[in-house]
């Protein structure tokens, strides 16, 4: 099939274009390369994807409506896979209008494209932040998300939102993909893992915040990738029976539906450190400070909606993904 995937020059992005490619798919990347962080990183992660004959590259920004409505008319696709987004929760505070642009119009760009051009199945990139003060743990599909504790969240929760609404309407299927915490190789500079590694590595102390008391839901990027790609194949349908009253607000009467994708186990900060200390040799010298703006003490995904439906669920061990990420960084940066 023909699958456009944005944000492909990102993270996870570039980790499902290969998964797509390795299966034979053709694949269209869409990246606007923007200076967020790193540009040479997304730039090497491209250049990984361009010897294959079956993969394009485009560079458009998301939010620039006209370029957005040619490319879907020009292109054919039969599946999105939509993952381009302004990431991080503590950048929002300080960029709050990057989100807006990125987060809403893009996204609403993206289902503008869907809606004209007869794809045929949406998956998008929401997030475990939806859950905000939730305290209920695992957090489950099943409860409500009204309470964002950051912008970011907000746009997500939006984007879920917006999808109903064009499911709704026009009949788009569409299935959003609650991520948790990913990591792994290629990963962000701008997440806990690549950041506490360069620090270690080049004898800088670690900010570790609420003194270290927090704990998350930390999933491998293979794992990750492999939901995804399973789920492409399970294109949502009308379900006539469920109502607002009776339902989960993961499901509806239009071709909608939503998931977690972790790795189902809460593991603490201080563990995760820990993993990586084992992994790089060495011991890191750690700054303890107090709680973030924005930041939530625990996430824990309930992820039985998505091994009922795929029959998978994330297994990667911290220790060895953690491991994994050390050889690639590495690796790439030559330490």
């Amino acid at each position: 099939m023909k699958f456009l995937v944005t944000g492909a020059a990102g993270f996870i992005g570039f980790h499902v274009c290969k998964r797509l490619l390795a299966a034979g798919h053709q694949v269209i990347g869409l990246d606007n390369l923007n200076d967020y962080y790193d540009v040479s990183l997304k730039q090497a992660r491209i250049d990984l994807l361009t010897p294959h004959t079956a993969f394009q590259f485009e560079k458009i920004d998301l939010a620039d409506r006209q370029s957005i409505a040619t490319f879907f008319a020009e292109g054919n696709f039969e599946r999105v896979i939509h993952l381009a987004a302004q990431a991080g929760v503590r950048y929002s505070l300080e960029n709050p209008h990057a989100y807006a642009d990125a987060n809403l119009a893009g996204h609403l760009n993206i289902l503008e494209g869907c809606r004209h051009n007869q794809v045929k199945h949406l998956l998008y990139a929401s997030s475990s932040s939806v859950y905000g003060l939730n305290r209920k743990l695992p957090f489950s599909v099943n409860d409500a998300v009204d309470h964002p504790v950051s912008l970011y969240a907000a746009t997500k929760k939006a984007n879920e939102l917006m999808s109903h609404s064009y499911a709704h309407l026009y009949g788009i299927p569409v299935t959003g993909l609650r991520f948790f915490t990913v990591y792994g190789p290629w990963g962000r500079p701008d997440m806990a893992l690549f950041k506490f590694t360069k620090a270690i590595l080049e004898d800088k102390a670690i900010d570790v915040y609420n003194h270290g008391k927090m704990r998350r839901d930390f999933t491998y990027i293979d794992d990750i990738v492999e939901a995804i790609f399973r789920l492409q194949d399970i294109v949502p349908k009308p379900n006539p029976e469920w109502t607002v009253e009776s339902g989960s607000p993961a499901e509806s009467s239009a071709p909608y539906r939503v998931y977690n994708i972790g790795n189902s186990s809460s593991v603490a900060l201080m563990d995760y450190i820990s993993a990586l200390e084992k992994a790089l040799g060495k011991t890191a010298r750690k700054n303890m400070l107090p709680m973030q703006a924005g930041d939530v003490l625990e996430t824990s995904a309930d992820t039985h909606d998505l091994y009922n439906t795929i029959g998978f669920k994330p297994q990667m061990s911290v220790e060895e993904g953690v491991k994994h990420f050390v050889d690639w960084y590495r690796a790439f940066y030559h330490q």
